[in-house]
């Protein structure tokens, strides 16, 4: 994930690294978790696209996975669609929609919800 980070070069401003997955969330819409940038450069977290050697199954996270150790297991996004390094993110009651300021957005597919973002690079 440090990687990322330094080809991304996020903005002093980017608070939260937003990682959107292609699974549906427990509310409707799609599952997604946010964490700290500062701890995006932790040594234990990084992006997982293979296992053993062997690209990453659909049942292990692909195509690909957060594996963030020195957070919850919950907070180890799986199926990832899209990564997005945003200046605030403030989770409103439930039912309505997160506020997000984006900086910087990478996906690894086509966006199905029309969304724009300022910078877009694919991840290969």
């Amino acid at each position: 994930m440090r990687h990322v980070l330094d080809l991304v070069k996020p903005k002093p401003e980017t608070q939260y690294v937003l990682f959107s997955s292609f699974a549906d969330g427990a509310e409707g819409g799609r599952h997604y978790d946010v964490h700290r940038v500062h701890n995006m450069r932790h040594q234990l977290s990084l992006l997982a696209y293979d296992k053993n050697g062997q690209p990453l199954t659909v049942s292990y996270g692909a195509p690909l996975r957060l594996r963030c150790e020195n957070e919850l297991g919950f907070k180890m996004v799986k199926w990832i669609e899209a990564i997005e390094f945003v200046e605030r993110f403030d989770q409103l009651g439930a039912g309505q929609e997160a506020i997000m300021k984006t900086t910087n957005f990478l996906g690894t597919g086509c966006r199905s919800d029309g969304r724009e973002h300022g910078r877009v690079s694919a991840l290969q």
